[in-house]
């Protein structure tokens, strides 16, 4: 494949009668890219706006990530804005951390790679006033749903606590329409169309690999709330996706980076810096994955539904359904929800063990998975045994082993193969089983939730390292 010079973001653009939101970008002025989002029509849009001018701005650059690892040009020219030195810095560390797991798997030295253009010129906005809404119920909340435990358990701990919720999501599936029934909560619809020009260059041998898709969801999700008129963007993003995974040129490698705090710790100051109106932050950073899925036990209504295997998500070609593994089309629709076969199915058992019984547990995967011999190696890793943890999204081995010591005090599951090799291998090295699940069970105060929610998580406290009201935006790295 050729190796092009210039990755060029050529400009970004909002058709409001149509619905329509077009990112453009080429390679050299010779290869060009067309990402088209098709907007909701059944929602009222709000009057322009410099927010949402700043907020397509930021999607636009976010989203050339798809495009620029296809060959990852040595240079960058951005046509439709101009950024600041901290802004470029910004954008730098979220391509670079963002791009870990891909620059990872390519063995390509990634140290001083990206660079974004800055100009002295460009001047920074004064950090806005945020607006704390005093009658936080009256508020409106926008919640990202994939589907998943976690975005069903912060849509019904804000809904119990009597917030005003609309749901969510990129592109139409069945399993999610399904949760936002039995939620009762509005559900609001997306479409992202990558430009076909992506795949034709993947199957001539372009670069290609994991990109931080929550990075580019939580960008989407500010044009949408300024769009729509919504004043919070409330994320399921957990603390677990805070540990990494491997270490490569001296730096660590998290393929949930884009969900870590320090993601989002910088998002948040980005989007001060370019001026949104939107308070946005993750409901469930204080919580682990156990804490999550302990909640998440408590919501029987939604097991026919929910699953965290990404195979009932991935895409494969533009605009086509992804088909079922047991054949007859597209999944989501009556067809297995869990593959049975990969890291997140193997933790997400684990996880569910830890508070259901053996006969629910079949009843949801369809099998018992501590048996299949498949999954074996990813127990392993998960339990930290071998390797590194799986680059999936997928809780560390603390809250794996603390998931394993519950099950095994129930005995149902004891027998089966993955849960003797816990029994066998790894408790007799935990000194104090009660004090480790208490540990992962136990909330942290590391995180961004605005005060006024405080009240939907009981037993978190206030942030130890909230950001200040009007924090000026500082060198991000």
């Amino acid at each position: 494949m050729k190796q092009y010079q210039t990755f060029i973001f050529d400009s970004c653009a909002l058709d409001a009668e149509a619905g329509t939101i077009e990112l453009r970008y080429s390679l050299d002025d010779e290869v060009f890219f067309t990402e088209t989002v098709l907007l909701p029509k059944d929602y009222q849009l709000q009057a322009p706006s410099e927010q949402q001018e700043a907020a397509l701005a930021a999607l636009h650059l976010i989203g050339g990530i798809s495009y620029y690892k296809t060959c990852l040009p040595k240079k960058m020219k951005i046509r439709s804005d101009s950024l600041t030195q901290e802004q470029a810095q910004f954008w730098n560390t979220v391509y670079t951390k963002g791009l870990g797991e891909f620059f990872f798997r390519n063995q390509i030295d990634f140290r001083s790679l990206i660079n974004f253009p800055s100009s002295p010129l460009t001047p920074a906005l004064s950090p806005r006033e945020r607006v704390v809404q005093s009658a936080g119920r009256g508020a409106r909340i926008l919640v990202p749903i994939g589907g998943g435990k976690d975005s069903t358990v912060t849509a019904e701990l804000l809904k119990k606590a009597g917030f005003d919720v609309t749901l969510f999501r990129i592109g139409k599936h069945p399993l999610i329409e399904q949760a936002a029934k039995i939620a009762g909560l509005p559900l609001l619809t997306v479409e992202r169309h990558l430009a076909p020009e992506l795949f034709k260059l993947n199957a001539e041998g372009a670069l290609n690999g994991h990109v931080p898709i929550t990075a580019y969801l939580s960008f989407l999700s500010v044009v949408i709330a300024e769009l729509y008129g919504f004043q919070y963007i409330m994320m399921s993003n957990e603390r677990s996706a805070n540990e990494g995974n491997t270490e490569y040129l001296d730096e660590q490698i998290n393929h949930q980076w884009s969900k870590s705090l320090e993601c989002e710790r910088m998002f948040r100051k980005y989007c001060e810096s370019i001026g949104v109106s939107v308070e946005y932050c993750s409901l469930l950073r204080p919580l682990s994955e156990l804490s999550i899925v302990k909640i998440f036990s408590t919501l029987p209504q939604y097991f026919s539904c929910v699953t965290s295997c990404n195979t009932n998500w991935r895409l494969t070609a533009p605009l086509s359904p992804v088909p079922s593994p047991t054949g007859g089309g597209v999944r989501g629709g009556g067809q297995a929800r869990w593959c049975g076969n990969c890291p997140k199915c193997a933790f997400a058992f684990a996880m569910f063990a830890a508070f259901l019984p053996k006969k629910m547990l079949q009843e949801i995967f369809g099998k018992n998975l501590f048996d299949e011999e498949s999954l074996q190696p990813f127990f392993r890793q998960l339990l930290g045994l071998e390797g590194f943890k799986p680059f999936e999204c997928v809780g560390t081995p603390e809250e794996t082993k603390a998931a394993f010591l519950l099950a095994a005090s129930r005995g149902d599951l004891n027998d089966s193969k993955a849960m003797q090799v816990f029994l066998k291998e790894v408790k007799p090295t935990i000194r104090d089983g009660k004090t480790l699940i208490a540990s992962m069970l136990e909330p942290s105060d590391e995180h961004c939730i605005p005060e006024q929610f405080l009240s939907v998580l009981p037993e978190v406290r206030p942030s130890t390292v909230a950001l200040a009201k009007a924090e000026v935006l500082s060198p991000l790295s």
